[in-house]
């Protein structure tokens, strides 16, 4: 299964990256233009075996904005860059993480990577082995609640992921994910 699904990322996010790169310049024109700073953001986030890796998104919030996860900030939606809210709500500032498929340090599908600094979600992920699985750009949280969950909770479909992982879920969880993307349905600001 391991080199069907890695062989899936590497052509599906090269036929995106192709097909996506206008699309993509746009967006990076747009977040340069609406605030100071580069258009990308390369976070910090925990990968495989909690093994640190740099993952890219369209910048959202202002610079010097603390590297925290967004429920923890005291007002998100101070900090958000003019067109950081449309990114958010659309998802469209996860679309450099393509670059991180391309690369191996995710797949389209997996538990979403944590940030450095969430010690909680790390050490409760270790505990149930979900740190064996590559991170994924979607996964089955996302798909159950994404952004509204508890820690708790999204660790549990986490380890449901890691009991029941098939090729045909992980297109199951794509097709899944595109529909909430379409909805912009439990995604916060």
């Amino acid at each position: 299964m391991s080199w069907i699904k890695r062989l899936f990322d590497l052509v599906l996010s090269l036929i995106l990256g192709v097909l996506l790169l206008i699309p993509l310049l746009i967006l990076a024109l747009a977040v340069r233009m609406s605030s100071p700073g580069p258009a990308l953001y390369w976070s910090d986030r925990i990968g495989k075996n909690n093994k640190i890796f740099k993952m890219p998104k369209f910048r959202s919030m202002r610079l010097g904005t603390p590297a925290l996860a967004t429920h923890l900030l005291m007002n998100p939606e101070s900090v958000l860059t003019p067109i950081g809210p449309f990114l958010r709500k659309s998802s469209l500032d996860e679309l450099p993480q393509l670059w991180s498929i391309l690369t191996g340090d995710m797949s389209f599908v997996g538990p979403r990577p944590a940030l450095f600094n969430q010690h909680d979600l790390m050490a409760m992920r270790s505990a149930k082995g979900i740190d064996a699985l590559v991170p994924g750009l979607t996964g089955w949280a996302q798909i159950n609640g994404r952004d509204e969950l508890p820690l708790e909770q999204k660790v549990a479909l986490d380890c449901e992921y890691l009991l029941k992982k098939s090729f045909l879920l992980d297109l199951k969880i794509l097709c899944l994910t595109g529909i909430k993307v379409i909805a912009r349905k439990d995604v916060s600001h």
